[in-house]
């Protein structure tokens, strides 16, 4: 059987629009898997978001994403892509963070270019280091990793602050020092996502914001030009957000909640979700009584 990172390297080589939707938790991992997607994305942004309640500007660090990856690793079999923003430091410092985000289960790791510290990819104000610095960060995340088949993205945030060319230039960079997948964020058009395939010969993922700077299309269309994978980073983020904000108005209105599908899970369906059943079982075998 192909481990999960074999898996993932092999429906990225396919480059048929794999639809990946991000997770902020081990719950909505598994809310994830649970609706059929082949993998899953470990979104910065939201864990920032969901645990801290504040934005996406560098507030968590190596250790948090890795108890989230380990977390998110044990409640899913689906392969897991990690997104470790900068690397957290230097080339040394992303080293590190390759080994520590490998051990903790992923299985393909993100790294990009924006200075630290950086800001949501669809925020404006953002700056880049300097190419070099960037390879030199590729490098070090190729040579740490212990199984070759655990893929490197390399994403670039250039587009918005040198433009669209040279975010190509320092993409093609970022592959020759060893990305596996090429990332280029923040595209404003549609045109821009066509020339994408056309210009850059590697895998490549294209990030989707629900209200962001890129435009939306199927993923079928995605998927017609090449793209390897098109990420959802947020997509749960907002629908938990709705949901809440229904469920809670309704309890609000009304001054009660009843198990009503439209609002609310069930209770067996949440007990489903945790495998409560198996911990039952156990509890049933090591019984002393």
């Amino acid at each position: 059987m192909d481990s999960s990172k074999a898996a993932l390297r092999k429906m990225v080589d396919e480059r048929r629009g794999l639809v990946v939707p991000g997770a902020f938790n081990a719950m909505s991992a598994r809310v994830v898997a649970e609706n059929g997607f082949r993998a899953v994305y470990v979104t910065g942004a939201g864990v920032t978001n969901m645990s801290m309640g504040i934005p996406d500007l560098s507030f968590i660090g190596l250790h948090e994403i890795c108890e989230h990856t380990a977390r998110i690793r044990d409640a899913v079999e689906i392969p897991v892509i990690v997104d470790a923003d900068t690397g957290f430091g230097n080339p040394v410092n992303t080293y590190r963070t390759v080994q520590m985000l490998e051990r903790a289960g992923a299985d393909a790791i993100q790294l990009e270019d924006q200075i630290f510290p950086k800001k949501c990819g669809h925020f404006s104000g953002k700056e880049v280091i300097d190419i070099k610095d960037m390879e030199a960060k590729i490098k070090a995340a190729a040579d740490a990793r212990k199984d070759q088949d655990l893929m490197i993205i390399g994403r670039t945030d250039s587009a918005a602050v040198q433009g669209f060319d040279a975010a190509i230039e320092r993409a093609q960079r970022m592959a020759e020092a060893g990305a596996d997948i090429l990332f280029v964020e923040a595209v404003e058009s549609e045109a821009q996502i066509r020339k994408l395939p056309q210009l850059l010969d590697r895998p490549l993922l294209i990030n989707i914001v629900i209200g962001g700077k890129t435009p939306t299309l199927d993923a079928d269309a995605f998927g017609a030009m090449g793209f390897s994978i098109v990420l959802y980073a947020n997509a749960a983020l907002q629908g938990a957000v709705a949901g809440m904000n229904k469920a809670l108005g309704v309890l609000k209105e009304r001054g009660r909640i009843d198990e009503d599908p439209a609002i609310v899970a069930s209770f067996a369906e949440r007990q489903r979700l945790v495998n409560k059943d198996f911990y039952d079982e156990l509890e049933r075998r090591y019984s002393v009584k």
